[in-house]
This record gives structure tokens, C-alpha cells and sequence, in this order.
């Protein structure tokens, strides 16, 4: 069973000129444990397609399977569930809640779903990353990098089957943007991890082995390369 399945999937979003098309008949499957690299120019619908993916936009049409579930027409609450239960998601911004330590910003997601041991496995989540001696700092004491290793600590204290990430590395310098690769590579093949990256950059790209290329909303290349 695919770990992502989209099928003819379509989004249309409204503008104050009218109707844009974003995605257009976009058909993926992406198996458990791939590694894949969205690449394409600015507008092509790269970003669009990880929130379809992740479940964070609901597409127009067509049909979206994700972790073998079926969220085509489910509600926002069913999609949050299984964001919760199966996904993780880094962002290009690090989204982390300012007055929240490192361990707190990790917890969180479990402390909302009702889990008792938060605290004990955001610091698991933080020691992988390494980043066991600045649990107590916030965001603000921490170095860019150091704030986006504290991100993706958060994506993966749910142990998620699939961890998407959207221009992880832009808001960093470049060796600091290598490092984080470098984590995100070793933490998803440590995990078995399905990992969906969008990127701009081709030597990011690279690193993965399949590329899916996006151009108008369409996918125009989709590439995998051997073992």
C-alpha cells in the first residue's frame, strides 16, 4: 500500500481575478520508507501539492490516500487526527511558540492529543537531535539551526510514518542547511521514515532518491535514481 496516493487530484483556489488553478490532474504514489524531492519553479504548485498531501488543504477534486487513509472528503478534525497519529511536517519558518521552552514546544502536539508521557519523550525527540543540553532555552536563545532542529524534534516525537518538510532549509545559512539534511537523511533512515521534501534547491534535491519536477500546477518529470 502506497504511503501517499493522490489521483487526479485538482486545487483551485479563489483570487480576486477569479479562479486560479494551483494543481491540475496531478497523479503521485509514493511507497513507505521513499525519499523524494519536490522540485519546480516558484508557483508551480510545489508547496500546494505537500499541503494536499499532509492534509492541510483540502483538494478540489479527484482522491487523496495518505498513511492508507482515505481523506479525500474528511472533515478538518479527522485530518488533525491523522496528522497527529501518522505525520509530521517541518516548515521554511520554524513556527515555535515563543514563551515555550524546547521541551514544551516538543510536548505540545502530545499534550493535546492526551498523551502522559509528553514531557519524557520530547526529550528523547530533542537528545536524537541533539539537542539535549538546550531543552530548557527558548527560541530566542537559540541559533536559527538550532530552532529548526527543535522543529523537527516536534515532527518526530509522534514516531509519524511520514514526515514532510517545505523549504527546511530556507531560512538557513548554507552549512547550517547541510547539517539539517543531513538530520532529516539520518533521522528517516533510522526510521523507515517516508520523507516528502520541497525544495528549490538542486543540490538538496539531489539527496533524495526519487525527484518529482512541477511545472503549472502539472507533474512534468518524475525521476528516480538507482540504488
Amino acid at each position: 500500500m502506497p504511503a501517499i496516493a493522490l489521483d487526479k487530484v485538482c486545487l483551485t483556489l479563489t483570487s480576486r481575478a477569479g479562479p486560479v488553478a494551483i494543481l491540475k490532474d496531478v497523479d503521485v504514489r509514493i511507497d513507505p520508507g521513499e525519499t523524494v524531492g519536490i522540485v519546480g519553479p516558484s508557483g508551480s504548485g510545489k508547496s500546494s501539492l505537500l499541503m494536499v498531501a499532509a492534509g492541510l488543504e483540502r483538494a478540489t477534486s479527484g482522491h487523496v490516500a495518505v498513511a492508507g487513509h482515505d481523506i479525500t472528503r474528511s472533515s478538518e478534525d479527522v485530518r488533525a487526527a491523522l496528522r497527529a497519529q501518522s505525520i509530521g511536517i517541518v516548515f521554511q519558518s520554524f513556527h515555535l511558540m515563543p514563551t515555550m521552552t524546547a521541551r514544551e514546544n516538543v510536548a505540545l502536539p502530545l499534550e493535546l492529543a492526551g498523551i502522559a508521557d509528553a514531557e519524557a519523550r520530547a526529550d528523547a525527540a530533542l537528545a536524537e537531535v541533539g539537542l539535549s543540553a538546550r531543552r530548557e532555552h527558548y527560541p530566542a536563545e537559540l541559533s536559527g539551526g538550532e530552532q529548526q532542529r527543535v522543529a523537527i524534534a516536534r515532527a518526530i516525537v509522534g514516531n509519524p510514518r511520514i514526515l514532510f518538510a517545505d523549504e527546511p532549509t530556507g531560512n538557513l545559512d548554507q552549512r547550517t542547511g547541510v547539517e539539517v539534511m543531513d538530520l532529516l537523511m539520518r533521522l528517516g533512515a533510522e526510521r523507515g521514515t517516508t520523507l516528502v521534501l520541497v525544495t528549490h534547491d538542486p543540490a538538496l534535491a539531489a539527496r533524495c532518491r526519487r525527484r518529482i519536477t512541477l511545472g503549472d500546477g502539472r507533474i512534468v518529470a518524475d525521476e528516480r535514481v538507482a540504488a
